[in-house]
């Protein structure tokens, strides 16, 4: 039977987790470098993100999603409208909400850019990382996964 790892010492698993973030965003800033939505803003992005996932939200559920009020994120989704890039219809169980969704044009900038920027990243891996170190990287993916949906 292998043995149990010893725990980490505090400090150590402290300091490098403080790398991980400063790395975390460096790598979010050069993926965002490599993306189709790169003129967005970061609630721009992530109401992109959110109704790829979910398909259709309301500006309060966005809002609540994103830690923001809701007349903050009324001005995001406008602006995405006003591009062409988002859509409102009304809610058919409640007339007095409105639905977004992404448009067409709203859906194919989000697959561009997540083709643009996988791509980036499987060329980087591939250069730079063994295969060892790509097996590492595969099964590190649960884990930044629970720490990304952990709840505060």
């Amino acid at each position: 039977m292998p043995a149990s790892p010893s725990p980490i010492d505090p400090d150590e698993l402290g300091a490098a987790l403080g790398e991980l973030r400063g790395l975390l965003g460096r790598l979010q800033r050069r993926l965002r470098s490599q993306s189709e939505l790169r003129q967005f803003n970061t609630a721009q992005v992530a109401v992109f993100h959110h109704l790829i996932r979910h398909e259709d939200a309301t500006v309060a559920e966005l809002a609540q999603v994103e830690h923001m009020r809701p007349q903050s994120m009324g001005a995001v989704v406008a602006s995405l409208q006003a591009l062409g890039l988002v859509q409102g219809r009304p809610d058919p169980g409640d007339g007095r909400k409105v639905l977004l969704s992404l448009t067409a044009a709203g859906r194919r900038a989000v697959h561009d850019s997540r083709a643009s920027r996988d791509d980036w990243l499987l060329a980087a891996v591939s250069r730079l990382c063994s295969p060892q170190e790509q097996a590492l990287l595969v099964q590190a993916v649960p884990l930044l996964a629970r720490l990304a949906d952990a709840e505060d």
